[in-house]
């Protein structure tokens, strides 16, 4: 009886299926570079026992990421070598390991997914079985995943922490009956035209806008009638005025008006008068007709120096339009009168 061939000192010797659980992504090939036992999970990737006999390179495209003095980048063996594989079915995925030379021109490859870990997973429906019990890719892949979905979560969170930062901004500039601006909106409209007319920007017109006969239609009909009647002085307004201009709401029935775009105070009158007889067209609320007018002051900006102070220029401004609305009143309602025609008053 022949005894058994002694094995080397130092030497260990281990099955394809030991090795397998050990190194589930291994490859062994022969001198000729064919694949001559590989582990389960690389079975899985290659297609299962067919590939057994197969070149190496009908598999993978070979990139040597080390060599050593003189070698070929095609080869594979050589010790502690690091490799590139990449996937031929599936070029976007590369494998990273290294070979060392088992004797007899077979060299034996150990691999790993790298970066590309996510990917292949999701190619080859891969599981926490398809690795090894020492292998960190799935606690990385889980770690990964959390971290997209924190940064998903992060990410809508700061969308919606926006929405609302000018949701809050929007309502806080905004009368919540109207929807039209407020006093603090427009006052910042305003200032930037105040400083744009200091830079040597266009003139612009204020307009304070008073409803006639407003409180009548509270006592009569109540402040539902009220407020309906406001809703829709707004939409008039709006629809009347040019593009640019901005109206806002300031109190109970009075409004403001920011006109851009032509100063000239033949036209600026003709709209307020517009906006007068647009405004005194009749309401109707719950089958009940209601009717008021308006009174209107127009002011226009004076050229201002760019040291000036905006602050004091734009409280004149509005001064001047108010002293122009109470004219309006004076002069028997349901007008339209410039500041220039009152003086300074």
């Amino acid at each position: 009886m022949t005894p058994p061939a002694a094995t080397p000192q130092g030497s260990v010797v281990l099955s394809a299926d030991a090795l397998g659980r050990l190194m589930p992504m291994f490859l062994i090939c022969d001198a000729q570079g064919r694949i001559d036992a590989l582990g389960p999970t690389m079975k899985k990737i290659l297609g299962g026992e067919a590939a057994l006999g197969a070149l190496l390179t009908s598999h993978f495209t070979l990139r040597v990421a080390q060599t050593e003095e003189g070698d070929s980048p095609d080869r594979v063996a050589g010790t502690r070598r690091r490799l590139h594989l990449v996937l031929r079915a599936r070029p976007e995925i590369v494998l990273r390991g290294s070979s060392v030379e088992l004797g007899e021109g077979r060299v034996l490859i150990n691999l790993t997914f790298g970066i590309h870990l996510a990917e292949a997973v999701r190619a080859f429906d891969l599981t926490e079985t398809d690795f090894a019990a020492s292998d960190m890719a799935i606690e990385l892949l889980y770690m990964a995943e959390a971290n997209v979905a924190v940064l998903g979560e992060l990410g809508a969170l700061t969308s919606r922490l926006e929405m609302a930062r000018r949701t809050a901004e929007a309502q806080a500039l905004s009368d919540p009956l109207t929807g039209l601006a407020n006093r603090r909106g427009l006052d910042q409209a305003i200032d930037a035209e105040m400083a744009a007319l200091a830079q040597g920007g266009s003139a612009f017109a204020v307009a304070h806008l008073d409803l006639d006969y407003f409180k009548q239609v509270n006592d009569t009909l109540g402040h539902a009638a009220g407020d309906h009647v406001l809703m829709i002085v707004a939409q008039r307004l709006t629809r009347e005025l040019r593009r640019g201009d901005i109206v806002a709401r300031t109190g109970g029935d009075e409004f403001l008006l920011l006109l851009r775009g032509g100063t000239d105070e033949a036209a600026l009158r003709r709209l307020g008068e517009r906006l007068i007889h647009r405004l005194e067209q009749p309401y109707t609320f719950e089958g009940k007709t209601c009717q008021i007018s308006a009174s209107i002051g127009i002011a226009v900006s004076l050229p201002i120096e760019e040291t000036a102070d905006h602050g004091q220029q734009t409280q004149r401004l509005m001064e001047a339009a108010d002293r122009a609305l109470y004219a309006a009143k004076r002069g028997g309602r349901g007008r339209c009168v410039m500041a220039g025609e009152i003086g300074a008053g």
